[in-house]
């Protein structure tokens, strides 16, 4: 683990692996030092950013070097939240990409979903527009299906994408060229009320569902857990994850 200055009111630490990311992330918002403004991981690096009226760059850089025991790789205080597991409808009659997904991995439709639906994955990251979960990791016999050749102009709110060893969830309609396998109901985004439900360490675990269940549960809300000191991430940015 490093800390290194990110401009004068943030570091940024760089970790191991996605899994000593979250902890450190999970274990500083747990403490929440006065002079903490936010934490925003993104895989296997965390930034940190800080009030320089209450403490000075140095100080931060000592703290957290000081306190490797908690924030790094081992220990984490056992008054850090448990990680949120999301359980996600998702109707995978609703695809676009199943075919490709299949001639890529061999797999018939059915093993491509219960594959996916049988996998807790990780928020590892919220990008590339705001409240978008990079999930993972996807089981191995998933990975390794490239990107669209070229994105298309509009993909829908709550398709459910994957490509390489992630998958994803479109909260807002945008761009993209992941692979479609499926959409689910929920809102998972409304950036006009700030609602943002996961973060980066939250789970998410996907559940099947058919066409009747989805149009019943069309345009309710992922339910969000009750979270102390709860800090948005929904605007975080990870550019080079770009779909």
């Amino acid at each position: 683990m490093s800390w290194v200055p990110l401009g004068d009111e943030a570091v940024l630490g760089y970790f191991a692996n996605e899994a000593a990311a979250v902890r450190c992330t999970r274990a500083l918002r747990a403490i929440n030092p006065p002079w903490l403004v936010d934490v925003v991981p993104a895989y296997a690096s965390v930034g940190v950013f800080f009030d320089p009226a209450q403490m000075r760059l140095t100080d931060v850089l000592h703290f957290l070097s000081a306190a490797e025991e908690w924030t790094g790789t081992e220990a984490t205080p056992t008054s850090a939240p448990p990680a949120w597991i999301a359980r996600i409808p998702v109707c995978y009659e609703m695809q676009l990409d199943m075919a490709r997904v299949c001639d890529a991995t061999g797999l018939n439709p059915e093993a491509v979903i219960r594959l996916h639906t049988a996998t807790i994955y990780t928020v590892y990251a919220i990008g590339f527009v705001p409240g978008f979960p990079y999930l993972g990791y996807l089981p191995p016999p998933l990975c390794g299906v490239s990107r669209l050749p070229a994105p298309r102009l509009r993909v829908a709110p709550g398709s459910v994408g994957l490509t390489g060893r992630q998958t994803g969830i479109y909260p807002l309609p945008r761009p993209g060229g992941w692979n479609l396998i499926g959409r689910t109901p929920l809102v998972i985004v409304d950036v006009a009320e700030g609602f943002f439900p996961l973060r980066v360490g939250d789970q998410v675990q996907f559940e099947r569902i058919d066409e009747r269940q989805f149009r019943e549960l069309e345009g309710e809300r992922l339910p969000r857990p009750h979270r102390a000191a709860a800090r948005d991430e929904g605007g975080a940015i990870a550019d080079e994850f770009a779909s």
